[in-house]
């Protein structure tokens, strides 16, 4: 565990000690890098994993300014220049949101990128309920590891609740321009409309699809095993994809 300054802000961050290919892991809103660590551990024998917690979120204190998705996308670019360029992003919600950003500003810093229970556009959000043990999970997680104390929690909240009623608000044109490899994956009771990821996913050329049956948008968390398979081969694979029947593939 250490700390780095991005862009003046003290930021906590976790990057491996190896030569592997890097792959950085991009948390949700309301969490942290920890919500991702059986993930991690999956794929550490294959990749270097990084990781570091957004302003306001895990072991990162907060400031006063709003949360936006361009600023979020601004720290991640600044952690990924930090730690030696160009990697590959896994993103989870709000994470997989920064990181369609980041690829649509600076593919240079992109190699593959896999978007889970994410949104181009705030319309998309169908909405859910947290049971109380997840939300006992977050929490708790928030209250053991913010340097702001728990109590701060609320604010963090209703900063990330003011951002999503407005934000992302990505367009199908750009989307459409985006060129770094992408895997879109959801679970198929995702908060996110399964029209808007099936949106997402066909206006990226080139892009990949999996949607994994019974899981909700905690879907890293309850099929761990199951998104770092899929991730792995996505990762790994040779591109582009070769099928016997292509139709958007040609």
């Amino acid at each position: 565990m250490k700390y780095l300054d991005i862009l003046g802000h003290k930021t906590w961050v976790s990057v491996a000690d190896n030569d592997r290919d890097r792959l950085v892991l991009l948390h949700g809103g309301l969490s942290s890098s920890s919500d991702q660590i059986a993930i991690g551990k999956k794929l550490e024998n294959n990749f270097c994993i990084c990781a570091f917690d957004r302003r306001g979120h895990g072991r990162t204190a907060d400031t006063p300014e709003p949360f936006h998705y361009e600023s979020m996308a601004d720290e991640t670019i600044a952690f990924l220049e930090a730690i030696g360029g160009a990697s590959h992003l896994v993103g989870w919600s709000d994470g997989g949101n920064i990181g369609l950003i980041v690829a649509m500003r600076r593919p240079d810093l992109v190699k593959r990128l896999v978007v889970i229970g994410s949104n181009f556009h705030h319309e998309g959000v169908l909405g859910g309920t947290l049971t109380d043990e997840a939300e006992q999970m977050l929490t708790k997680d928030y209250a053991d590891n913010s340097p702001d104390g728990p109590k701060h929690r609320a604010e963090v909240t209703d900063k990330c609740v003011k951002m999503w009623q407005t934000e992302p608000t990505i367009t199908i044109k750009e989307l459409s321009k985006i060129q770094v490899p992408v895997l879109v994956l959801a679970g198929d009771d995702d908060m996110i409309k399964l029209s808007h990821t099936c949106t997402l996913y066909e206006s990226i050329p080139g892009a990949q699809l999996a949607v994994i049956p019974g899981a909700s948008h905690l879907l890293p968390l309850e099929q761990s095993d199951k998104v770092a398979n899929i991730v792995n081969e996505f990762l790994t694979q040779q591109l582009p994809v070769v099928t016997m029947m292509p139709s958007r593939r040609k």
